[in-house]
């Protein structure tokens, strides 16, 4: 399958979309999201392979497990212990990671910050508010492709993500309502809404309309050859 080509700033924020976080499932690549955040937890799985405090992460790898967190603080959820009266953590999938005992125990370690506080080791990214979908029409070959992308895309990310469709991407020139668009903002910022809502408040289908991007080929040499032997045609 073709890959992705780089557009994108280093200064650009990239967001994950979930079917994306869903493609990392594995033990040996495993990602999980929770309150707006991507985390790699491949590291970890391997660090606590040989216990059941894993399980509930595989058994949950590529989904997101936002049900664990209390979003107020970003910590793990906390219940009073019907029996001991205590404030104990809630895991309502089996014991976690870095998660305190609900009763006094010697093998305890206390961790200094737990997994899910760890931005500089685990994070990824952060998630997506919302996926939509957009057309994307190639003047050239007529050719027309619906991709989903972030909200929070810019154009130019948009454009990576195209780009596993035509690797030449970045040789259009992109236009929206006979206009060019800025390849720095996003598709709202272009005047490009989102107008699903509307469509299932009026009860007509999300289907019934989405935006389309035409895109225009630029002949910027970009595949002249020097040496070619048709270079005395070309001045």
């Amino acid at each position: 399958m073709p890959k992705e080509q780089k557009y994108t700033r280093k200064t650009d924020r990239i967001y994950i979309a979930p079917f994306e976080v869903a493609l990392h499932n594995q033990p040996e690549d495993c990602w999980v999201s929770f309150l707006g955040k991507v985390f790699n937890l491949t590291k970890l799985v391997q660090e606590f392979k040989n216990t059941d405090l894993v399980k509930p992460i595989l058994a949950f790898a590529g989904k997101d497990v936002s049900q664990w967190f209390d979003e107020r603080n970003g910590d793990i959820r906390y219940f009073i212990n019907p029996v001991t009266g205590c404030r104990v953590p809630f895991c309502p999938n089996g014991p976690i990671p870095h998660v305190g005992l609900p009763t006094p125990s010697s093998d305890w370690k206390p961790v200094l910050l737990p997994w899910w506080k760890d931005d500089e080791r685990y994070f990824v990214g952060p998630l997506t508010k919302r996926v939509r979908p957009i057309n994307i029409i190639n003047m050239l070959i007529g050719t027309n492709v619906t991709i989903n992308v972030c909200c929070e895309d810019t154009i130019t990310r948009i454009m990576e993500r195209y780009s596993i469709f035509n690797e030449d991407a970045s040789s259009y020139t992109w236009r929206f309502d006979n206009r060019n668009l800025d390849m720095f903002k996003t598709l709202e910022e272009n005047g490009i809404f989102d107008e699903r809502d509307d469509y299932t408040h009026a009860g007509l289908p999300q289907s019934l309309y989405t935006p389309a991007i035409y895109i225009y080929y630029n002949d910027d040499m970009k595949h002249y050859l020097p040496d070619s032997s048709d270079e005395g045609d070309i001045l």
